[in-house]
């Protein structure tokens, strides 16, 4: 089993119920052996749009990247997701992270996530989830996490998915 993390992000209509389902659906994918709490975050690229919820979860699969891919783009699709303007608003946002150790780079598919390391709102709930989380080079993401310390994210909920059950 390969150890999936896997961004989550909602920022049009019910955004904790998207995630909450979404992650119910990633059971399709393999099993979720953990969550993060919920976190509140601004937009980036395009700033005029609803702020973000955000969170990270882990994935144990047996199955490769692509085929992960897929899944997770299917569960968007069933929120509503239409790909359309990048950094655009969506009901549903899900992201490979990482994929155990494996480096992935092909057409439409980028692992580690190419700005992950750019943005505190995956580090931090990645890194509460995954505390030694590495990239494929060995680099230690909690590492990396002062150099996005001064962007606003803030946690909204802890409990949030035993909170809705």
């Amino acid at each position: 089993m390969t150890q999936v993390a896997v961004g989550l992000g909602s920022n049009v209509g019910a955004r904790q119920e998207h995630l909450e389902t979404a992650i119910a659906e990633m059971a399709s994918c393999g099993r979720v052996a953990a969550v993060s709490s919920l976190y509140e975050t601004a937009p980036l690229g395009i700033v005029d749009q609803a702020p973000f919820l955000n969170a990270v979860s882990l994935v144990l699969v047996d199955r490769e990247p692509r085929d992960v891919l897929a899944t997770l783009q299917a569960i968007e699709r069933a929120h509503g997701r239409r790909r359309g303007r990048r950094w655009g608003p969506r009901p549903l946002d899900l992201d490979v992270l990482l994929f155990g150790n494996r480096r992935v780079d092909e057409p439409g598919l980028t692992v580690p996530h190419p700005r992950m390391t750019e943005r505190r709102f995956v580090l931090d709930p990645l890194l509460e989830v995954w505390p030694d989380a590495k990239l494929p080079d060995g680099t230690l993401l909690a590492g990396l996490a002062a150099s996005v310390a001064d962007q606003d994210v803030r946690v909204v909920a802890t409990d949030w998915l035993e909170a809705s059950a």
